[in-house]
């Protein structure tokens, strides 16, 4: 049986509207789709993101071209940096006939670390989100979030202990509205030199002897954690606002310790500083 000519298919979704509500962002969601990803030494890494893309529709429009998001993303083909998914989020506009959007890839970052003493190379993931939208009427601001495992040591028990001291992993996260070439590697850096200690994937034995005692010499509550990488953020002119939080799974509670901190570079003084029910959902 020959198919229908689509000439006569009614297009149904191009149909007016009269309930004269817009849609703040329609789309596709968790589309699992392969990328590479351009690292900073100019070395490519091929690995799969989840992906949302998103657009505004207007009021009087009924329904939004679901199939032409997946023909913009699948037609892309370029490796994914800040620049490109600028690109990419430019193509989606435009294929959508959109005056506002949102787009967003996850996806875990591999990075080769060597060993601190011994030099032996492994591979330690990190979870990354590249972001952008706009809202009709506004530039699109750009987003870039990571996870940063680390290690923490707690100040208070190496002070009171005769001996030793708990430590435990953390996990930092920060999410930075980023201008120029701000990438993940550069939060991820910032993350690690600010922890008691740094994580690899693989250590010998005088590498395990390392870490036990730079943590050891570096201690950091979770406020440390946060205030110290606030600090390394407000000194990058790159990022414009971020939002910062660091969780230390306890080794000696059966609970995490948590500390948050929220800004936005662009603004001075007391409104710099907001409390996160207040936060845009870009920088949250």
């Amino acid at each position: 049986m020959n198919a229908p000519d689509r000439g006569l298919l009614p297009d149904v979704q191009a149909f007016a509207d009269t309930r004269a509500i817009a849609i703040d962002r329609v789309g596709v969601k968790s589309v699992r789709h392969p990328v590479r990803v351009l690292l900073q030494d100019g070395s490519v890494l091929a690995t799969v993101a989840v992906v949302g893309m998103y657009v505004h529709l207007d009021a009087a429009v009924k329904g939004t071209h679901m199939s032409r998001f997946l023909d913009v993303l699948q037609s892309h083909d370029e490796a994914l940096s800040l620049d490109s998914l600028r690109a990419l989020y430019r193509h989606m506009l435009g294929r959508l006939e959109a005056i506002g959007g949102h787009l967003e890839l996850s996806f875990p970052l591999f990075l080769r670390k060597a060993a601190p003493v011994s030099g032996v190379e492994s591979l330690m993931d990190y979870d990354v989100t590249y972001r952008i939208a706009s809202v009709p009427g506004a530039e699109p601001e750009t987003t870039v979030r990571i996870l940063a495992p680390v290690t923490s040591l707690c100040p208070c028990s190496r002070e009171i202990s005769a001996y030793g001291a708990h430590n435990q992993r953390s996990h930092i996260i920060i999410e930075a509205i980023a201008s120029g070439t701000l990438a993940a590697e550069d939060l991820i850096r910032i993350a690690e030199e600010q922890a008691s200690c740094q994580l690899w994937g693989l250590l010998k034995r005088p590498d395990e002897k390392y870490v036990t005692e730079f943590a050891y010499d570096h201690p950091k509550f979770v406020e440390d954690l946060v205030r110290d990488v606030a600090t390394a953020l407000e000194h990058d002119e790159r990022v414009l606002a971020y939002s910062l939080s660091s969780e230390n799974f306890e080794s000696i509670h059966n609970h995490s310790a948590y500390a948050e901190i929220v800004r936005d570079k662009r603004k001075s003084g007391a409104a710099a500083s907001l409390p996160a029910a207040q936060v845009s959902p870009l920088i949250r």
